[in-house]
């Protein structure tokens, strides 16, 4: 690209052709469980910030991005009408690179501007010097008969609603049957936060830099960026190390991520040495969920699996068992003396809402070396009294909420006017524990603050019984010995895997007798 830049007989498709060597698509690297980083927006300052101390200047990044958004439209849609609407910051500077390298490729290009040259930033201007043809003033009318829109004009550093002809534009844009290609993100949708600030134009195409961003991941904004490339424009490797010491660590849910965890069986296992699982069940009205999780966590790999139920409940969960054992106990001590023989215990669904499971909860976390696993009914038994749930659990511990749960434990938290991944690790810095919030961006949270977020599922998933096969999936993995943090981040992957392969029509139980597939699909394509 910079030779290109000094040499005009370079040919630019040349250049583009460079630039595509350098960028990725996020949907196919998370599913083939590549590492990707999440940088926020000070994160991407500092890099760029650092950039130039290394010898890579801002105007040669953004150079280099105004290419790769060029290569990523060339490659996807033949030549056509095209507005680029570039803004007055360093956005704005890569929608210029971009509309010049698709004009020298023969694209019909206009652009529109949100601010004359001289309110530019420097980078901008220098971009918009390169352009050789008119700059239109951006207005309502901007669009005309346009097919494809460049939305380059905010970035992800944006704090405000957008407003004025920029947001009457958008509007026209989401109204209107045309093509959107988004610099960075879609204006409007700050880059730490998944929630737009006010008007915002879903993309059809997302380039951005770097690294993705928390906007690029968290719902809605992920559905809002369309499909996402995330291209190398140069930042030099010092930069990166610099931007990546300056917060605590944040990952797409991806195997590279735990894969080196996962249980490998050796030739002379047997069920003993591949963990044992409790899972305790309420009165004989509500067992179908404990069930759910008992199978999975056999499903998981668990060697032993056995169900815990009150004396009045123990026919039935015996009747309906057949590989998971079953064990009665009359009391919360009864309890706990059987939960010491477990590797890992799940409590809650199903366990009924009350004095008695807080008190067995209480029982079972007296247990240290037995990690517990907590969701549904044992989180909500604690909602007067969450400080008193969270003095029992400790860092192998893991709780698994859904946005209501976790409200109902973290009022404070949730009430704030945060982003998902701030609010997780919050909560369990709170709780001393491993915190998996559930939903469309499962966030997975350390005590530490290290962090991940999967994308990896269906929403197909959103199914009576899903959260509970979650839980089994988690605490099947850690009683084979995965750390509980990447126990959790496995289970949430592999229990979106088993929804991907499933589709439209699954139920709890189907997830179950799907496990295998997903760990076999992990061993298969991940497991070294």
């Amino acid at each position: 690209l910079r030779a290109a830049r000094r040499n005009a007989r370079v040919d630019v498709k040349l250049a583009l052709l460079w630039c595509n060597a350098a960028t990725a698509n996020v949907a196919r690297h998370a599913k083939e469980g590549k590492a990707l980083d999440v940088f926020t927006v000070a994160q991407h300052a500092i890099a760029d910030r650092s950039a130039a101390k290394h010898g890579a200047s801002l105007g040669d990044l953004m150079e280099a991005a105004g290419a790769a958004i060029a290569r990523e439209i060339a490659t996807r849609w033949a030549p056509r009408e095209t507005l680029v609407m570039c803004g007055p910051g360093d956005n704005g500077g890569d929608g210029y690179v971009a509309a010049r390298l698709l004009k020298a490729c023969g694209w019909p290009v206009r652009i529109a501007a949100l601010a004359l040259a001289e309110d530019a930033s420097t980078a901008a201007r220098a971009a918009r010097a390169g352009w050789d043809g008119d700059v239109e003033a951006l207005t309502a009318s901007s669009l005309g008969a346009t097919e494809l829109v460049v939305d380059a004009l905010f970035g992800a550093g944006l704090s405000r609603p957008v407003a004025g002809p920029a947001a009457e534009m958008l509007e026209a844009c989401a109204s209107r049957d045309v093509i959107l290609v988004a610099a960075d993100l879609p204006s409007g949708l700050a880059g730490d936060m998944g929630a737009p600030l006010g008007v915002c134009a879903p993309a059809d195409l997302t380039v951005t830099f770097l690294r993705l961003k928390p906007a690029h991941l968290l719902a809605p904004g992920r559905s809002l960026c369309g499909e996402i490339i995330c291209a190398d424009i140069g930042h030099p490797r010092k930069a990166v190390a610099a931007a990546r010491a300056e917060a605590l660590r944040l990952v797409v849910n991806t195997p590279s991520v735990w894969g080196a965890s996962m249980p490998r069986l050796e030739a002379q296992a047997h069920k003993h040495s591949r963990g044992q699982l409790g899972v305790v069940t309420g009165g004989p009205s509500a067992t179908g969920a404990a069930r759910l999780a008992a199978r999975a966590g056999l499903r998981a790999g668990a060697g032993l699996v056995t169900l815990f139920a009150p004396p009045n409940a123990l026919l039935v969960v015996a009747s309906s068992s057949t590989a998971v054992m079953t064990r009665a106990f009359k009391d919360a001590e009864a309890l706990a003396e059987l939960g010491a023989r477990c590797d890992a215990v799940v409590i809650g669904p199903g366990a009924g809402i009350g004095e008695a499971t807080r008190a067995n909860v209480a029982a079972l976390a007296g247990e240290k070396s037995t990690r517990l696993i907590l969701d549904a009914d044992a989180l909500t038994s604690f909602e007067d009294a969450p400080e008193e749930l969270f003095a029992l659990l400790g860092a192998a511990d893991v709780m698994t909420p859904h946005l209501g749960e976790f409200r109902r434990l973290f009022p404070d938290i949730a009430a704030h006017d945060g982003d998902k991944i701030s609010k997780t690790r919050a909560a369990a810095a709170r709780a001393g524990c491993v915190v998996l919030l559930k939903g469309p961006d499962t966030v997975i949270a350390a005590p530490d603050g290290t962090c991940a977020v999967n994308v990896h599922a269906s929403a197909h998933l959103a199914t009576a019984g899903s959260g509970d096969v979650l839980a089994g999936v988690i605490a099947g993995l850690a009683a084979q010995g995965a750390p509980s943090w990447r126990a959790a981040c496995a289970g949430a992957w592999l229990h979106g895997e088993a929804g991907l392969a499933l589709g439209p029509g699954l139920i709890a139980e189907d997830l179950c007798e799907a496990l295998p597939r997903a760990l076999s699909a992990f061993y298969r394509k991940y497991s070294a």
